[in-house]
């Protein structure tokens, strides 16, 4: 679906004219090419006194990716990304020469440009101020992410235990928020731990990966197969009979196999299972994608419009992850999507609401399920996303939601699709029963 009048703010004439009436631009994002530099401009890598050495090996890093790094922000360059390295801040007089170091430099941050902070999460038996400083930093991203323009974005790292900034995970987040792959993510924290990750920290981290995408046919599973199979993976592609010629379609392009399927089906789980291991061989990743909406006012509701949602939207994967914890499989990444519906609600869906708020539920009890056999549970909870369900919302209605978020705009299914193909990747292990939105910071609920 195309947001026109995004199109229209930022080209020719219509362009001059809506600088001249002073009306909002959503700006054009920048979205993954192959090819395409990491950044947009030098990366500038801030810290407080006691992150410096932390703040060293960041730069190190960002220079083995060919990146352009300076420590000075008094360099007069337009700036691609900034890095604020907080990791051993212990109070809260510590970040005010970072944190005000990047309010300097944010007239010279390039459009598109990007924040990322990497801090420590508190922890049970911190002290008040290091308690304090800690959750800090959480309100200044968010915060930051609501002032920048030009489809600039903030988000952080937050790591957990004693993982360090080296670690493959942390890394794979970083490179993740640095780059135009995480166009629509705003205004986010990623808890990043301890576990033990390998694999790629970069493009192409699927190679040889088998993964499984559920309503696969169209729209938003479609536009995951794609990611997946462009990062290496085979791809399986599911989706109920009816929807055959569009799965077929979606196969083909991505090179992998079909799997017409409902997911509410009991053996649903099984089949999966082993349709992947007798024609690949193997089972890497399951995207659970599958989902309907039968929105109706609560008072209004039937109970077919209750039961139907939450059989797609969450039995299912409940069953289906049943066999796939039952095989034991090492390393599982399973992905799945909830939505901000489920975090906030939204007015006639309740239905809706609870089956999303469930996947969120049940990814987070999963994660500490997967973990014993170095896998992963997480979820990715879109907003407003431009797809062929969210053009039949009434004009009005449809233009308010595009333009709440912080970026003014909604975002595209292949937004959705590199969140998961970042939570989905070895390299990312660490990352364990989380919740990344793709909202493009429309910050509702908890």
């Amino acid at each position: 679906m195309t947001d026109r009048y995004a199109q229209a703010v930022n080209s020719g004439f219509t362009k001059t004219l809506a600088k001249k009436l002073g009306l909002p631009r959503p700006a054009i994002l920048r979205r993954y090419r192959d090819g395409d530099p990491l950044t947009v401009g030098p990366v500038l890598v801030l810290a407080d006194a006691a992150s410096k050495a932390d703040a060293d090996a960041v730069a190190r890093t960002l220079l083995g990716w060919d990146l352009d790094v300076r420590r000075d922000h008094h360099d007069d360059v337009r700036w691609g990304a900034v890095v604020v390295v907080l990791t051993e801040a212990a109070e809260p007089t510590a970040v005010t020469e970072p944190v005000l170091a990047v309010g300097s430099v944010l007239r010279s941050l390039a459009g598109n440009g990007r924040v990322v902070t990497v801090s420590r999460a508190p922890a049970a038996d911190d002290s008040p101020a290091v308690a304090a400083t800690r959750q800090g930093v959480d309100a200044v991203v968010r915060s930051l992410g609501k002032e920048l323009r030009g489809g600039s974005t903030s988000n952080g790292i937050v790591l957990t235990d004693d993982v360090e900034v080296g670690h493959p995970s942390v890394l794979a987040t970083l490179r993740f928020f640095l780059s135009a792959k995480s166009a629509y993510v705003d205004g986010q924290l990623l808890r990043v731990g301890t576990a033990d990750a390998t694999g790629i920290v970069g493009d192409r981290a699927l190679d040889g990966q088998v993964a499984v995408v559920t309503g696969a046919a169209r729209g938003i599973g479609a536009a995951i197969a794609r990611t997946l199979a462009r990062d290496g993976a085979i791809v399986v592609c599911v989706d109920v009979p009816a929807a055959g010629e569009a799965l077929a379609a979606t196969a083909n392009a991505v090179g992998g196999t079909t799997l017409q399927l409902d997911v509410t089906a009991d053996d649903a789980g099984q089949r999966i299972l082993d349709h992947a291991r007798e024609r690949h061989g193997r089972l890497d990743v399951v995207v659970h994608n599958a989902g309907i909406t039968r929105d109706k006012l609560l008072a209004n509701m039937k109970p077919a419009q209750w039961e139907s949602v939450v059989a797609v939207n969450l039995a299912a994967q409940l069953r289906i992850n049943e066999v796939l914890l039952a095989a034991g499989i090492d390393g599982l990444r399973i992905v799945s999507l909830a939505s901000t519906s489920g975090i906030a609600g939204n007015k006639g869906q309740t239905n809706y609401g609870f089956s999303k708020a469930g996947v969120i539920g049940h990814t987070r009890a999963t994660a500490r399920l997967l973990a014993a056999s170095g896998g992963t549970a997480n979820a990715v909870a879109p907003g407003f996303i431009e797809t062929e369900m969210t053009s039949r919302i009434p004009f009005a209605t449809r233009e308010v939601a595009r333009r709440i978020p912080s970026l003014a705009q909604g975002g595209q299914p292949v937004d959705v699709a590199e969140a998961i193909a970042f939570l989905a990747s070895p390299a990312a292990a660490g990352v364990n029963g989380q919740v990344l939105r793709v909202c493009g910071q429309h910050l509702v609920g908890q």
